[in-house]
């Protein structure tokens, strides 16, 4: 199970971080990944994180802004994104997999934290 939160309103230019705590799986042995879904749009790709922590990659419309990173410890990951932007505004959702993809094909996914960036 995975849940996601963190999400806001914020002003264009501005941060935030969310977080995506799993329970009931060994959060190691999963890849994560973030998607987000504007109002109108398909779901899309924004970013993964390998299971080790050691390779991320990231969508281009926000690449330079965004870092994911984990915290196996503590079984959370995290979406920290700087410098909003307005299109930034929508549904975020962690997912996790065995193996890190930029498609959709994720075994678990959390239920979406919102975030809204004002101009």
């Amino acid at each position: 199970q995975l849940q996601a939160c963190g999400g806001g309103l914020v002003q264009a230019g501005g941060s935030l971080r969310l977080s995506c705590a799993a329970s009931g799986r060994t959060f190691s042995n999963y890849a994560m990944g973030w998607f987000r879904q504007a109002p109108g749009n398909e779901r899309e790709f924004v970013g993964y994180i390998t299971s080790s922590g050691r390779t991320t990659y990231y969508a281009d419309s926000v690449k330079g802004r965004f870092t994911i990173s984990r915290d196996n410890a503590r079984n959370t990951g995290y979406l920290q994104m700087n410098t909003l932007k307005p299109e930034d505004s929508a549904v975020y959702y962690c997912a996790a997999a065995r193996v890190a993809r930029t498609t959709q094909g994720y075994d678990y996914w959390g239920q979406g934290t919102h975030v809204t960036v004002s101009s």
